[in-house]
């Protein structure tokens, strides 16, 4: 199946995630380190940075003594650059003119008072290794400059990619944006904090993403540069650039290069001079001043000099000064510059964030240094993605080795395909395809599980027997192909003609909903119906055999209905059985009254905890009623948990009025045990979390009475009823099981108990942090009860502490299981 645009810029995001990201961790780590390079510098080395004068109130050299002193050590040494900062205390930094190849000349710090040399700051190399690391990535700076813009270039995609991807559907609320719920676990937590943190960061990311493309590559560089006139502003940024000329920005090399005959050298510039001029042209207004003499004569010299003021450390005015007389022949002041020109001014700014202020710096330290986070959170939510896709294919695998065997279901033949939550929708899958094989007409059965949509139109013909869970929704393993179904777009090509049949129950409001869910979204997908949908009412038997008349009219033949391809596969045998006992359990209750019901079973009789049976009722024509067995073989009786239903008119149902008042002791019935492979127990010690209320308790009874005989203890019980002195039917059970050390944990609701009544989706989400626990433990949960509110009502509290990902993702694995009614 092709993928759409956003599978397409998913793949993108998580290739580029866990390639570029992983290095963009790197990265992002050193820059946090720098941003605060000087302070750390400056805080390792006081006695370097925090200068006393030799004696009480003496005066800082002047730049015209501190270059004498320096020449008058080493004649030799011709000084090139002098920068100075007006706090008192500061060391001066003064640059050399390169030797000849080289393409700088050394740099030192002197005494401002004896122009002394100075000892290098402890901790500077190490912080030269870290800007390598962070600019080139310890490469060589031909090579590393392009892979790091690539990399950049790579954070942009990802910022941009990771917000059209989690762009919710509650736009303007800010909640659906940036609310952080710690209280999540696993894999939904993980997304939880990567989507979030990637939101607030995201204009971070993007000036880094830019700013990191034009030091990259240098074409980029050039073109924007020029863009804002000649260069000049990205010539102003750059700490060895000269705005004035070519000749003097590369006079250092220029000796040793061939050429005209230089001009014949004029005196040096006079420093005290050029520096009363400086201080009158600044109005005393600065902070750092950096004066770039000439290494040949030149008439005029430069002062780059950062106001009290400036907007950031790159908003430096340039001075330029008569070298022999001091006075100003050119002022470029940085708020004159055109707003492009002071914008790429800023790009170092812009990238530390300092651009906003000590703000700005701390917030795109914290950015840079959760490129670590996302890494990290990146990588596992790939590899739980793999884990659960991993999970997906041996689920696939035992469904279709449970279903006959093929990875692939065979092209151009017939496929009968099912979705089931009980087993039964599965069994009727097999009957059809038996009896249709029996009849010369061979046919694969595949779950739906096992195909993706498009699957389908491999088959000219198409049957589909299609349980509905709850109200309406497709069974547990079935809700991936129903999604994928639901958002598909493209027509089945070639289109098949198909059969389905529903399987639903009335009591519900959504009759077949999943089945009609199917029929229409086939439609719209150009598929041709070779007859109308056939709904099916529990084990209704016209049903059956108008599913068998439309089948064979269809393919032109007559089914035997006695055909089956497997006596496991076949329906369970109808056994004669009698009522054993009859016990209210909660006399008293506000609620219906609820009844407990032992019935003898025919020697040797035995079912899988989690079992249903099947109680054929007293009326002809009526379908047969499925409750949750409440006990195991080994108690030696079958148990169920029978509520009586009150209709509108306040007569009882008739199920439930035969079962708990008409029917007596050693009366007969007729019933069937049913598998119910979606709620069986699992075989070993893991642990257990069974959730549920009312009669749902006799699925959950069932499973805690095998679990304590297996000897299983990890188990917690969450259950809910209304009141607990009529409604603590349970008690026994859950004392006993305490007792002997097997139900470690039990959180109970009572939703009558003024004024703290509360449900069991209340008591889930008051255990949270337990429940994150156990789940990410291994826990399979067990729901059982009624669907309207409870099972509801459960299925939001675990969507909300867990995210919906995690719920589907323990339905996908079969961690989380459910019966409900």
């Amino acid at each position: 199946m092709p993928w759409t645009w956003r599978q397409a810029l998913f793949q993108l995001h998580w290739l580029a995630g866990i390639t570029a990201g992983t290095v963009l961790a790197v990265i992002g780590s050193s820059g946090a380190l720098l941003a605060y390079r000087a302070e750390i510098v400056e805080a390792l080395n006081p006695a370097l940075f925090q200068r006393q004068p030799p004696t009480p109130g003496a005066a800082p050299l002047t730049p015209a003594a501190l270059v004498a002193a320096v020449q008058a050590r080493d004649p030799k040494v011709q000084v090139q650059t002098l920068t100075l900062r007006k706090q008192t205390g500061w060391p001066v930094r003064i640059g050399f003119a390169p030797a000849p190849g080289q393409r700088r000349g050394a740099q030192h710090w002197l005494d401002p008072w004896t122009a002394e040399p100075l000892p290098e700051p402890r901790g500077d190399e190490f912080f030269e290794t870290v800007e390598s690391l962070h600019r080139w990535l310890l490469l060589p700076r031909d090579i590393g400059k392009p892979v790091t813009g690539v990399l950049a270039a790579s954070l942009l995609l990802l910022a941009i990619s990771g917000l059209v991807l989690r762009w919710p559907r509650r736009t303007l609320d800010w909640r659906a944006w940036l609310r952080v719920d710690l209280r999540l676990r696993g894999r939904a937590l993980l997304w939880n904090l990567h989507a979030v943190a990637g939101t607030l960061a995201l204009l971070c990311y993007l000036v880094s993403g830019l700013t990191g493309v034009y030091w990259g590559f240098d074409a980029v560089r050039a073109a924007v540069d020029g863009a804002v006139g000649e260069g000049q502003a990205a010539r102003m940024q750059r700490s060895g650039g000269n705005p004035a000329g070519r000749a003097m920005g590369a006079a250092g090399g220029a000796a040793s290069a061939p050429g005209p005959t230089p001009a014949p050298p004029r005196a040096a510039p006079d420093l005290d001079r050029l520096w009363q001029g400086f201080l009158r042209a600044s109005n005393g207004n600065w902070q750092l001043v950096t004066l770039r003499l000439p290494a040949r004569a030149n008439p005029r010299v430069e002062a780059t000099y950062l106001r009290r003021d400036a907007e950031h450390e790159r908003a430096r005015n340039r001075l330029y000064l008569d070298a022999a007389t001091g006075e100003p022949i050119e002022h470029r002041r940085y708020a004159e510059l055109s707003a492009p020109a002071r914008l790429v001014n800023s790009i170092y700014p812009l990238h530390m964030g300092s651009f906003w202020g000590p703000l700005g710096r701390v917030v795109m330290v914290l950015a840079s240094a959760g490129l670590l986070l996302f890494a990290i959170t990146g990588w596992l939510l790939y590899l739980r993605r793999r884990r659960e896709a991993a999970a997906a294919r041996r689920a696939r695998r035992a469904s279709l080795a449970a279903a006959g065997g093929g990875a692939t279901p065979e092209a151009g033949g017939l496929l009968v395909a099912f979705a089931t939550q009980t087993g039964h929708a599965e069994r009727l899958a097999w009957q059809t395809a038996a009896a249709l094989g029996a009849a010369g007409v061979p046919a694969t059965v595949r779950p739906l599980q096992a195909l993706a949509p498009a699957d389908l139109a491999r088959h000219p013909r198409v049957l589909v027997v299609a349980s509905s869970y709850g109200d309406g929704e497709p069974p547990d393993a079935a809700r991936a192909f129903a999604r994928r179904l639901a958002i598909m777009n493209a027509p089945l090509a070639p289109a098949p003609a198909f059969g389905l049949l529903a399987l639903g129950n009335r009591q519900y409001g959504t009759f077949c909903g999943f089945g009609h869910a199917l029929d229409s979204h086939l439609r719209r997908l150009g598929a041709r119906p070779l007859f109308p949908l056939v709904e099916m009412d529990e084990a209704d038997a016209s049903a059956i055999v108008r599913w068998r008349a439309e089948v064979g009219a269809a393919f032109g033949v007559v089914l035997d209905e006695d055909a089956t391809p497997d006596p496991a596969l076949a329906a369970p045998r109808w056994l004669e059985a009698e009522l054993g006992r009859r016990t209210h359990l909660n006399p008293g209750s506000a609620g219906s009254p609820l009844f407990e019901l032992q019935i003898a079973l025919p020697p040797e009789t035995d079912w899988q905890p989690g079992a249903l049976v099947e109680i054929e009722a007293p009326t002809a024509g009526e379908p047969p009623r499925r409750y949750s067995v409440a006990s195991i073989p080994d108690d030696g009786t079958l148990s169920l948990l029978v509520r009586q239903r009150v209709l509108d008119d306040g007569r009882l149902g008739l199920m439930s009025s035969w079962l708990t008042v008409q029917t007596l002791p050693s009366a007969p019935l007729r019933l069937r045990l049913v598998d119910n492979p979606g709620f069986r127990l699992i075989d070993d010690d893991r642990p257990c979390i069974f959730i549920g209320n009312g009669s749902g308790f006799a699925g959950l009874r069932g499973h805690l009475r095998e679990r304590a005989r297996r000897g299983h203890g990890r188990n917690w019980l969450i259950f809910g009823e209304r009141h607990p002195d009529h409604d603590a039917f349970f008690a026994d059970d859950v004392q006993a099981w305490q007792a002997r050390g097997l139900l470690p944990r039990v959180d109970l609701a009572w939703s009558r108990v003024a004024p703290t009544g509360r449900h069991v989706q209340d008591a889930l989400k008051d255990a949270g942090d337990a429940l994150r626990r156990w789940v990410d433990d291994g826990a399979v949960l067990y729901v059982c009860g009624s669907l309207a509110g409870m099972a509801q009502g459960v299925d939001a509290a675990l969507r909300e502490l867990l995210g919906s990902a995690a719920v589907e993702a323990l339905l996908m694995e079969g961690r989380l299981r459910r019966d409900v009614y």
